[in-house]
């Protein structure tokens, strides 16, 4: 997805001719109105290199590493976290400068734990140009860092997520266990009519977790599943699109589910809407608005935006229909950046069974 990246150029643009930064950014004030000229675009399929396509792509506006996972205690405690690092270009030409501070490049990372059993959530952010060492990132050996929160793959294909904030550190190895899967036309991910509006999009849907979680002075064992998504792009959204809702699910069957759904302004859905269910082998089935029905069941207020707790998801090959569950509602992420993005599991409509568990981001909500 487009995820965040248009609403902080948006803001940083601001910050250039304004001294007050507003409190929180919403997704049609921000996506368009940007000057995109010298950027390449996503207009075609392309080959992907790996593990060179895990590092920055610099010729495009933006980019994304984000996480997404479950993890327990051996105790059985239970946490959802999430970690995005964000690269945003100011202008297509680099700076040439003899300051090591100057750079066209701005990077933004947001990091949340969600604590199932306390029903707390936490979420904090943090900016820096990439300039002086402060953040950046290189592909051989793939090292993405803003200022000390890091993400990184060693020669043996084990990633390394290290974050440390005000109330919980986390250190995490991670190994995938199913293929890469590249998401929509062979990784090209269109988002409206437009042509180029569209990005480079792929996922490694399961990743086995293990490490530390330190929180309150305590730390933790942890385990469990982690999602990695990767995007970069340099359109926006149309300007008759709204927001979007996204699911990421892990199966206990052993198949991945990705699915956004793109929303309208008139409050209907774009027929772009799209995604895939994968298994551990790679097979991959691609979803459209045609394949997959998503009804809101239950909603949870915040400051007048009306965030969908609880969905019914209805894919045509599946026998019953699934309910989708926030897993605690308040996963609000009130950053410069306002959206919802928490913890789910998902269950059998009729039975209640246990289907698996994942991810939903919200934006756009009012």
């Amino acid at each position: 997805m487009y995820r965040l990246a248009w609403l902080l150029l948006l803001l940083l643009s601001a910050c250039d001719t304004s001294d007050t930064e507003p409190e929180s950014w919403q997704v049609a004030e921000a996506l368009g109105g940007v000057d995109d000229a010298g950027f390449a675009r996503a207009t075609a399929p392309r080959v992907f290199h790996f593990p060179r396509d895990h590092g920055p792509h610099p010729a495009f506006r933006n980019e994304w590493w984000y996480l997404t996972g479950h993890l327990q205690t051996p105790d059985g405690r239970a946490y959802g976290y999430q970690v995005t690092l964000f690269r945003i270009a100011m202008q297509a030409d680099p700076i040439i400068s003899p300051s090591a501070w100057r750079s066209n490049q701005i990077w933004m990372g947001h990091a949340a734990l969600s604590d199932l059993q306390a029903e707390r959530h936490v979420a904090f952010e943090r900016f820096a140009r990439q300039g002086a060492g402060l953040a950046g990132g290189q592909s051989a050996p793939l090292r993405i860092w803003l200022e000390d929160w890091q993400l990184q793959l060693d020669a043996e294909a084990r990633w390394q997520l290290r974050i440390a904030t005000e109330a919980f550190n986390l250190d995490l190895e991670l190994i995938a266990e199913s293929p890469i899967i590249l998401q929509g036309d062979q990784g090209l991910s269109q988002k409206s009519d437009a042509a180029g509006n569209a990005s480079y999009y792929y996922s490694i849907p399961r990743l086995a977790s293990q490490g530390t979680l330190r929180q309150a002075g305590e730390a933790m064992q942890v385990a469990g599943l982690s999602w990695l998504d990767r995007e970069w792009s340099t359109s926006a959204l149309g300007p008759e699109q709204a927001g979007w809702d996204w699911f990421s699910l892990h199966l206990q069957d052993g198949r991945n589910l990705m699915y956004y759904q793109l929303r309208q302004k008139d409050g209907s859905i774009d027929p772009l809407s799209a995604g895939s269910v994968s298994n551990r082998a790679g097979m991959q089935q691609i979803l459209n608005a045609e394949r997959i029905q998503l009804t809101p069941l239950a909603y949870w207020e915040s400051d007048g935006k009306h965030y969908p707790v609880e969905w019914r998801m209805k894919l045509r090959d599946e026998p019953q229909p699934w309910r989708i569950k926030a897993l605690f509602t308040d996963q609000e992420m009130r950053l410069s950046v306002r959206y919802w993005e928490g913890a789910i599991e998902v269950r059998e409509e009729s039975s209640k069974r246990l289907l698996g568990k994942g991810y939903l981001e919200m934006t756009g909500y009012e």
